[in-house]
């Protein structure tokens, strides 16, 4: 079942069915001021953080997953009969109500229509601003004069804690204090102490919102949930919405909410505007002057026009037409989007996420650059600056970067038990895609501090990387898989050992040498090739069980991934990590990878492993736990997407890749939205696997590692435009029956317009390029060859 569609021109999904089986979320916002909306205007808002600094409330995992929201309930003061300018809350029957929701970059817009009353509502967050708009326009469509009263509604947090406000209410239900001033509404919590909305760490300080309207006339107010709700009813039938009347209430503990009561009538054909604004800072100032300035409608609708066209902008570095028009809606807004809004906010703020992950997580954040470096270059720098500082001298990681409170040079280092193998290898895959993307080598030699003590250079810090993993090394002579390994499922304990951490590092240290080579540090580069040639011959002694590679070796004995194994016999991450890693060779990769296809590979993805376990000890895996074909036991993790296809495009396996990536992408589930449930323009962290009653069903959108792999393998091993040091190669992999591709790509400051033709239906190796008229045999293009504005055109075999 289909429930909207890509306007590609306008970049936005378009939700032309409101009842979609799960809500379907979009961001506002920035770092500072952010928020999410639902297609029924569900949704919260918070400041700097989904865990500190969350103002208005939300629940999780309630029917439905996105209430309450920021809502305008619109009472016919003549019919007595009332609406919301969102389906939902009060969800008039659709064959009644007419909704279209549109969501953007970083602004949302519901359209609904009901008893000849038409709304427009713009929902979005200027630019460097900590407010948000919701623009609304309201128009008669029917032939009388209509009288409207209608009711703005959030539900405030008691406190900015998400803890102190849903678990510890003996506490934050006598900290609330609301006011109205000068038709503001104003929310204080802890009003008795000094103010300070800037610090979200500091508890002991008041912290305020204010929300207003302009362009309206405000008659009423309630900030009193209970009075404007009524005792035993819900956000569907609100006592005041019905009744037509606030009584201004004034909450003093217990529980608030922002309800102004406006106004409106309208004349046949009449439409009028009016704006309500919500933020941070106190009603008598902060609010008095936002107010102001949003009374100006032609100056709000400059503002939206300056959002679009800032994030219209990110997003033209990368542009292409393909045969395939969903990969084009993917590559050309939503996987670019997805991956801005993962990098921006990691896994701390979504309709899942809802604050229990607050910061950066170190693996997550690391990989999560990948995907918007192109993008956003000096951002990604000052981003991997700051995890780069988050190792400590060990060569670990601490788990979790908190941007707020982070201290490079006095944070306490992990306890040994509370290290993760992986985390400090994702850098061989960032730090050098950063460096070929700006050509700043000089990025290697910059020092910086260690989270705990002492200080390195970039280059320093990597080899520090690798040390950590040589030096943790168990009696086969493969990494140890310490706390977790990525799956965080295993318990191989602290001295078991991990194959895919193997690779990783086997990957790394390939890096490594490259690097010192390029710099003329002939010792460091010979070091790093020793060590990887005893790596690789003690992967090849110890991991490969005749078929395929194992998956680790747990610190008491037990295999994993091996044919011995009545469960989890085969798993995904060795594998591709072969291939990834160079360590296969061709013979290898091919039965690897043909085994993937025979035995994990499904219509929705290629599962994590195979057989699902049911009979395990959970002190032998924790994957157990879920259900056969969920999480870690069997589902398809898309996070591990992007690696198939990374390994099936280097072995020249174009329309396998392809197959692959589809098999996963949001948007080839749009016309089966009912299967997947969730949004079908943004990454999920899993989908149920075949073993699951529910194969095909997706779960947890948005911020996850799938967006970027799934991105980064797109761009550098489908359409194979990979930058690098001294230039950049053209290396697609795509199905051979694609006759032709063009790419736009802004490389270095530099357009890059690129036409790849494939007469002959092959599905990798460039033959020849011409660039603005020469032509260069084989695929690299030397960074001298670069004007401004470039025409290029690559021919496969």
């Amino acid at each position: 079942m289909q429930y909207g569609y890509f306007d590609d021109e306008k970049r936005e999904y378009v939700i032309t069915n409101p009842a979609t089986p799960a809500s379907w979320s979009n961001y506002l916002g920035s770092t500072r001021y952010g928020a999410i909306i639902t297609n029924n205007a569900g949704g919260y808002s918070f400041y700097k953080s989904a865990a500190r600094g969350r103002f208005m409330r939300f629940r999780t995992n309630t029917i439905p997953m996105d209430q309450p929201g920021r809502y305008i309930y619109i009472h016919d003061r003549d019919k007595k009969d009332y609406w919301s300018a969102s389906w939902q809350p009060a969800g008039k029957p659709l064959d009644k109500y007419k909704s279209v929701c549109r969501h953007g970059t970083a602004y949302t817009i519901i359209e609904s229509e009901y008893s000849e009353i038409k709304s427009v509502t713009i929902y979005f967050v200027p630019l460097d601003k900590d407010y948000e708009y919701w623009h609304c326009k309201l128009t008669n469509g029917s032939n009388k004069k209509r009288k409207l009263r209608l009711f703005t509604f959030v539900e405030y947090s008691n406190h900015w804690l998400l803890y102190q406000d849903i678990v510890n209410l003996q506490y934050s239900q006598y900290i609330l204090k609301m006011d109205c001033k000068d038709n503001i509404i104003e929310q204080g919590i802890n009003v008795n102490l000094p103010p300070n909305t800037e610090d979200i760490v500091d508890e002991g300080t008041s912290k305020y919102t204010f929300l207003g309207v302009a362009g309206a006339r405000v008659t009423g107010y309630d900030t009193d949930r209970q009075a404007f709700l009524g005792l035993y009813r819900n956000y569907a039938n609100p006592v005041a919405v019905e009744e037509g009347e606030c009584s201004q209430s004034l909450a003093v503990g217990d529980n608030g909410c922002g309800t102004l009561q406006i106004d409106i009538e309208l004349e046949p054909g009449e439409r009028k505007e009016f704006v309500v604004v919500m933020g941070i800072g106190q009603a008598s100032s902060t609010g008095k002057k936002a107010v102001q300035e949003a009374g100006d409608i032609e100056l709000v609708k400059t503002r939206f026009n300056e959002l679009v066209s800032y994030w219209h902008s990110r997003l033209n570095n990368f542009i292409i037409r393909s045969p395939d028009a969903e990969f084009n809606s993917m590559i050309n807004m939503w996987s670019a989007y997805n991956c801005l809004i993962t990098f921006a906010w990691s896994r701390a703020a979504s309709l899942v996420y809802a604050g229990e992950r607050d910061g950066y997580g170190y693996r997550d954040t690391i990989q999560d650059m990948l995907g918007i470096i192109h993008i956003l270059p000096e951002e990604a720098r000052e981003r991997l600056e700051l995890m780069i500082t988050g190792q400590v001298s060990t060569g670990g990681a601490m788990p979790v970067v908190k941007f707020f409170d982070h201290k490079p040079g006095k944070m306490k280092a992990p306890d040994e038990s509370e290290y993760r193998s992986d985390d400090c290898l994702w850098l061989f895959n960032t730090i050098p895609a950063y460096v070929k993307e700006t050509g700043d080598i000089d990025f290697y030699n910059k020092v910086l501090p260690y989270a705990d003590k002492g200080e390195d250079t970039v280059l320093g810090h990597m080899k520090r990387a690798i040390e950590f993993n040589l030096e943790r090394s168990g009696v086969r002579g493969l990494p140890c898989g310490l706390l977790a390994d990525w799956n965080d499922c295993l318990e191989l304990g602290h001295n078991g050992e991990t194959v895919f951490v193997a690779f990783q590092l086997y990957y790394a240290l390939g890096v490594y040498a490259g690097i010192c080579e390029m710099l003329k540090k002939t010792d460091e580069s010979t070091w790093a090739e020793q060590h990887r040639e005893t790596l690789g011959e003690n992967i090849e002694q110890h991991a490969w069980d005749g078929e395929w590679y194992l998956r680790a070796f747990s610190e008491d004995g037990h295999v994993f991934g091996s044919h011995k194994n009545e469960e989890g016999s085969l798993w995904l991450n060795p594998q591709t990590w072969s291939v990834i890693s160079g360590h296969a060779d061709n013979k290898r990769m091919d039965k690897v990878l043909e085994l993937v296809g025979e035995r994990l590979a499904t219509d929705f993805g290629v599962m994590i492993c195979d057989p699902p376990y049911t009979k395990e000890q959970l002190s032998v895996i924790r994957a157990v736990l879920f259900n056969p074909g969920m999480k870690e036991n069997g589902a398809v993790f898309n996070h591990t997407q992007g690696w198939v296809v990374m390994a099936e495009a280097i072995r020249g396996n174009g329309t396998r890749a392809f197959e692959y990536f589809k098999s996963s992408m949001p948007a080839a589930y749009n016309t089966r939205a009912d299967v997947r449930q969730i949004e079908p323009y943004v990454y999920s962290q899993s989908t149920h696997g075949k073993h699951s009653p529910r194969h095909g069903a997706s779960r947890l959108p948005w911020l996850t590692g799938a967006a970027t792999w799934a991105y980064y393998s797109a761009l550098q091993y489908i359409l194979g435009i990979q930058p690098e040091y001294d230039g950049i190669t053209i290396d697609p992999c795509i199905p051979k029956d694609w006759d032709k591709l063009t790419i736009k790509r802004v490389f270095k400051s530099k357009t890059l317009n690129i036409e790849v033709r494939n007469p002959n239906q092959a599905e990798k190796g460039i033959d020849r390029i011409e660039i603005n008229g020469e032509v260069i045999k084989g695929n690299f293009i030397h960074q001298d060859k670069l004007k401004e504005t470039n025409t290029i055109v690559a021919y496969l075999w």
